[in-house]
């Protein structure tokens, strides 16, 4: 977990002097040439996503928190789950959409919510449904919530300022021509920052399933459980896709890459019946998995890692168990 810890801390860092760099030459094209200022506006811009962001996430995600004794099933394994990891109980929500996934979220570890989809509770069985469910757990206890969070706001800002400074420019051509080296800095470093989130966001996924295999899920739950929701994505709508296209690092899996990786995951279902048993994730475990360059390409412009080398790893550590 240290591990993930000293990734986050450092991408952090690195993140916060870059929106540091671009508001400083914002701020001096402005005319305004304080110091203090430029820090000062880089904290009250993280501190503002802290606040917020949950709360950016509910309204997204459309989340409707469980009352006491409603879907009795799902409370009390995630109940089960932060007792077994040591945690509070994080507050449980359903989001009304119909992507088949989870996510959590939340400021600290006493703020943590899990929440399952609309589209989910039907498709996975209680195993299965209880691996995801120790996935996020494992998302809330490596305290990379937060951390993903306040990172995934630096690119908008970004962004936003590029946008803003090449085509909302001033009249005068020397202010123009300022105006569009600040925008094209901008977006070369939104492009730089979305690299380093996305690569935060995937390796992040890793160190949680690792966690939900020693909360005592079978790396072949897990297999299993992401199988469908690659499945139940890939046979959605694309509007369905595209409507939580901007909250996708929250899934357990990217659903946008769902028709792509499904045709990979075919061949790990060896009877054709939907799932990934011990026995066919054993078989993947004694095959060398090799990424093309597309994939690999693919691979480092998403939100997750490439499915079938996350569920390499899962045998890997289905052998070791």
């Amino acid at each position: 977990m240290w591990a993930l810890k000293i990734r986050m801390y450092l991408l952090v860092g690195i993140l916060f002097a870059i929106i540091y760099a671009v508001i400083s030459m914002v701020s001096y094209w402005l005319g305004i040439g304080n110091f203090y200022f430029y820090l000062g506006l880089s904290i009250v811009m993280m501190f503002i996503q802290y606040m917020i962001g949950p709360k950016i996430i509910e309204w997204s995600m459309r989340v409707r928190y469980l009352k006491p004794g409603e879907n009795q099933k799902l409370q009390t394994m995630v109940h089960s789950l932060s007792q077994m990891a040591g945690l509070p109980t994080p507050r449980i929500g359903i989001a009304q959409i119909s992507v088949p996934n989870a996510f959590a979220f939340g400021r600290s570890i006493k703020d943590g919510r899990i929440c399952v989809t609309q589209g989910i509770l039907n498709l996975l069985d209680d195993n299965e449904l209880r691996a995801v469910l120790g996935h996020e757990m494992s998302h809330i206890k490596n305290r990379d919530v937060l951390t993903i969070t306040l990172l995934s706001v630096i690119p908008v800002i970004l962004y936003r300022i590029a946008w803003q400074f090449l085509f909302f420019g001033g009249d005068r051509r020397d202010r123009q021509t300022n105006t569009a080296l600040i925008g094209l800095a901008a977006f070369i470093f939104y492009f730089v920052t979305n690299l380093l989130v996305l690569y935060a966001s995937r390796v992040r996924e890793y160190f949680a399933d690792k966690g939900s295999v020693d909360l005592g899920n079978k790396p072949s739950a897990l297999a299993s459980a992401l199988y469908k929701l690659v499945y139940g994505s890939a046979v959605l709508p694309k509007e369905a896709i595209k409507d939580v296209e901007g909250m996708k690092a929250f899934f357990a899996n990217d659903p946008s890459r769902a028709l792509s990786e499904l045709k990979d995951l075919k061949d790990l279902d060896l009877d054709r019946n939907g799932e990934i048993s011990p026995q066919e994730l054993a078989t993947l475990n004694s095959k060398v998995v090799k990424l093309g360059f597309g994939d690999k390409l693919l691979e480092l412009m998403s939100t997750h890692p490439n499915m079938l080398k996350r569920i390499k790893r899962l045998s890997q550590w289905g052998m070791a168990n």
